[in-house]
């Protein structure tokens, strides 16, 4: 079975760290893009940052480019967010999701396109 699990996350206040684990279960991760998205209330699930397994790219949006670091470990299938420097405008739920033979990059980090997806980890920043 398909899997993503996240972890981490919890309240932080502004101006402080966090990162966010995502563990991958039951494919090959090389073949994958990794992704991170985030939904804060009343808002649309927006894309943060993404790794494309097989030639270790990686995208970040606009938003959190030079605070946010992804990064993944392949004998462990994890990817991790590094999150510094927070600030109350990144309060969300995160979730990982996985797709296939993706590469990751500002169009193809949508969350029309990617298909397997975890439950999501709650990342509260305080001002």
């Amino acid at each position: 079975e398909v899997q993503l699990v996240e972890s981490g996350g919890g309240l932080v206040q502004a101006g402080g760290s966090l990162s966010v684990s995502c563990a991958a279960s039951g494919f090959i991760f090389d073949d994958y893009a990794i992704a991170w998205f985030r939904q804060a209330p009343g808002k649309e699930r927006e894309g943060v940052s993404c790794v494309t397994s097989r030639d270790g790219r990686t995208y970040y949006a606009d938003s959190v480019k030079g605070r946010f670091t992804i990064s993944s470990n392949y004998a462990k299938n994890k990817v991790i967010l590094q999150m510094n420097s927070l600030k109350p405008e990144d309060t969300a739920v995160y979730y990982c999701a996985a797709e296939r033979f993706m590469r990751c990059g500002p169009t193809s980090v949508n969350h029309k396109f990617f298909e397997v997806w975890g439950q999501g980890t709650p990342v509260t920043v305080s001002s």
